[in-house]
């Protein structure tokens, strides 16, 4: 996707990636936007017709991300309990750096019944792939007899994803980003084997 797409269009992107993560999907405007990459809402609109397209773009491009980030963990890391740790401290250190504050989908999960349908499939795609690989780490892991689970990997999976973003909202809320990694690292212990 990123090959498609002008310089101008990827700064748009970007720009409502953070204004998403700041506020959600209706806390900014193109006149949000039009401010802060200095071009007028008529060019916004030439890249992206509509506010539901563009932010359909804006989590496209964040799947694609994601996707890239957990193969690169999948080829560097073969230990699936260290997956979990790189998982969860990449996440750690963007909530301490405030590059993004939040995942945007954690943000547009919580509006999921208010956006526009090709936004929520977005969203609803980004959850289910990423439950697929920590389902898939986690049975690597029983594998190579270093986890244990509590259910089936996919429920496990589900629970853990359900910490993590838990824990990013639990972060925001107390405004410690600390509070991520303590709820995180104790999901993670939830999965050692007893040795």
């Amino acid at each position: 996707m990123d090959a498609e797409l002008s310089p101008k269009a990827a700064e748009i992107i970007e720009c409502a990636r953070a204004l998403l993560a700041a506020g959600g999907y209706n806390s900014f405007s193109y006149a949000d936007i039009s401010d802060r990459v200095r071009l007028g809402k008529a060019g916004i609109h030439h890249h992206f017709p509509t506010k539901a397209e563009l932010v359909q773009a804006v989590v496209a491009r964040h799947r694609a991300q994601t996707q890239a980030g957990l193969a690169a963990l999948d080829r560097e890391l073969d230990d699936p309990q260290a997956r979990l740790e790189a998982y969860a401290a990449y996440w750690a250190e963007c909530i301490r750096k405030d590059t993004p504050p939040i995942c945007i989908c954690a943000v547009l999960a919580s509006e999921l019944p208010m956006l526009p349908p090709e936004v929520a499939d977005e969203v609803r795609g980004y959850f289910h792939e990423l439950s697929a690989w920590l389902a898939s780490v986690l049975e690597q892991g029983v594998a190579q007899g270093q986890v244990q689970l509590q259910d089936t990997p996919a429920a496990d999976a589900e629970a853990f994803m359900a910490a993590v973003y838990g824990a990013m909202l639990t972060a925001r809320a107390l405004g410690n980003p600390d509070a991520f990694a303590s709820i995180t690292q104790a999901a993670i212990r939830r999965f050692a084997k007893a040795g």
